[in-house]
């Protein structure tokens, strides 16, 4: 496996006894038994291209002679924007090689005379202009070459533009305050990042917005080498139309699956977008678009990773809904896609295609949204109202030594008891709500709360009625047993935070 700005292996063959140009003749005729196309050749050697269709991985091959040195250069290098080659540019050059071995001892002096001659009627006869000749790339010339991935050009347009703005995102992000391994849950959900309570409280612009945020460096990482991979192999053939239709509504679907999914998860990223992609492509691989013998490699390329990333979601932490909300809407619209791609001269068959798509996705999204209950926006409006009564019912620890007695008395029991008693109504009504488990736990440590405030203030009002100490233990011990609740409780909020941690999508 290569790495690097462009994925390419190299070796050197030794010339031996052959000359300069019996050696080219040997090579070029290795190059097109191989089926590669030459595309430039001169007395220095040659550049060939691979021709394994449009979906398929492609290489350019350069031969260049080193005579002097006795040897040739032998090159493969990738030709799309991948970012590792998986030790395909070596099994270019072994093939090359054992076809060249098996060719070399064919020849006679004659043969390759012969052929020298129909070679240099197509060698370039300008030896100072050979580009053979030049020097090899610089750093800058190579880090350059990296940076062309993200400069939109004609079939590969809205990639970059994806891309840099998922990265321009996250920039933003990290300039104004946010961490840039592991954002916090108030920064994610201030970003726009997907959380049912707020996105289905009128927050519909979640869906889309938490499409573009990025949960760290690593996620965002991940996701942009996938979305450039995909977008370099599906881009040309979609064209732009298509392919940020496809994008778009992928996203936003992904992110109603995760809404209807997920009760308290925050969730973001670009991988149900990218996941819809993928969708698309397995779609379009299951039918005849697709040259044949591309076809098979790809589909099992593809699906390999779109399984290992499904499985690889259930260990937790990754939002799986999203992705196979993304993948299954991708795959619709793929399918959708195939008549407006059988007839490119058609513009009316293709637009009304993405109109129909887009109506179709956004209608059944809306018509999801408004049906998703959003009971954890209920609980939390009842908390909120539960702190509001609490407060009212603490008021007689504001009572001055100098308030009377019958009005102590009024307050411990109209005001203190009654408002106990109102809360816990108000968690009996929380009970029918459709919540987690530990939400409902929780519910019964706040009515335990809630009943040992009323015993400690009936006794409370017994002391104060009285005139006696004789409660003072009892008060006490339920002092110490709320004090211990109010305690644990803050304890289990705080890992409840911790386990409401965000999803990768």
């Amino acid at each position: 496996m290569a790495f690097g700005f462009t994925p390419k292996y190299i070796e050197n063959l030794p010339l031996n006894e052959l000359t300069r140009e019996q050696f080219l003749v040997i090579a070029a005729e290795a190059a097109k038994e191989m089926k590669w196309e030459i595309n430039y050749i001169s007395e220095n050697g040659f550049i060939a291209y691979t021709n394994n269709g449009m979906f398929s991985w492609n290489a350019e091959i350069e031969v260049k002679i080193k005579f002097q040195d006795g040897y040739a250069c032998l090159k493969s290098s990738s030709t799309g924007n991948e970012m590792m080659d998986w030790g395909k540019n070596k099994k270019n050059i072994e093939a090359f090689l054992s076809v060249y071995r098996k060719l070399k001892p064919t020849f006679t002096s004659e043969n390759l005379e012969f052929k020298l001659q129909e070679l240099k009627t197509e060698m370039i006869a300008d030896v100072e202009r050979d580009i053979l000749n030049l020097p090899p790339q610089t750093t800058s010339e190579q880090i350059s070459d990296f940076f062309s991935i993200f400069k939109p050009k004609n079939n590969y347009f809205i990639t970059p533009i994806l891309l840099n703005l998922n990265i321009l995102i996250f920039i933003l992000m990290v300039v104004l305050g946010v961490n840039i391994i592991e954002p916090t849950s108030e920064s994610l959900l201030s970003w726009g990042a997907n959380f049912r309570p707020l996105t289905l409280e009128g927050e519909w612009w979640r869906l889309l917005t938490s499409c573009f945020l990025h949960i760290g460096i690593f996620h965002l990482l991940m996701n942009m080498y996938a979305l450039m991979y995909i977008g370099f192999l599906l881009e040309p053939y979609l064209g732009k139309t298509r392919f940020v239709a496809a994008y778009l509504l992928a996203g936003i679907a992904a992110s109603i699956a995760s809404l209807w999914w997920h009760e308290t998860t925050i969730s973001a990223g670009a991988s149900g977008a990218i996941f819809g992609m993928y969708g698309v492509f397995l779609a379009m691989l299951t039918t005849n678009l697709i040259e044949k013998k591309a076809r098979k490699a790809l589909l099992t390329s593809i699906a390999f990773f779109v399984g290992y990333n499904l499985i690889y979601g259930l260990k937790g932490g990754i939002d799986n809904a999203a992705h196979i909300g993304g993948l299954v809407c991708g795959m619709l619209i793929g399918y959708a896609f195939v008549p407006s791609l059988k007839k490119p001269e058609s513009k009316n068959i293709k637009y009304s295609t993405i109109g129909i798509i887009a109506v179709l996705t956004l209608c059944s999204s809306f018509v999801v949204y408004k049906n998703i209950p959003n009971d954890i926006k209920e609980y939390d409006n009842a908390m909120k109202e539960f702190v509001k009564i609490e407060d009212m019912a603490l008021d007689i620890y504001r009572i001055t030594p100098e308030t009377p007695k019958d009005q102590v008395l009024t307050l411990i029991k109209d005001k203190g008891i009654y408002y106990w008693n109102e809360n816990i109504k108000l968690l009996n009504k929380i009970d029918s709500l459709d919540l987690p488990d530990e939400f409902y736990e929780r519910n019964k440590i706040l009515k335990h709360y809630c009943e040992l405030r009323i015993k400690n203030y009936e006794l409370i009002y017994k002391a104060v009625s009285e005139e006696t100490k004789k409660y003072e233990v009892e008060i006490t011990n339920y002092d110490a047993e709320i004090r211990a609740i109010i305690t644990n409780m803050e304890v289990q909020k705080e890992e409840f935070e911790q386990r409401e941690q965000e999803q990768y999508e």
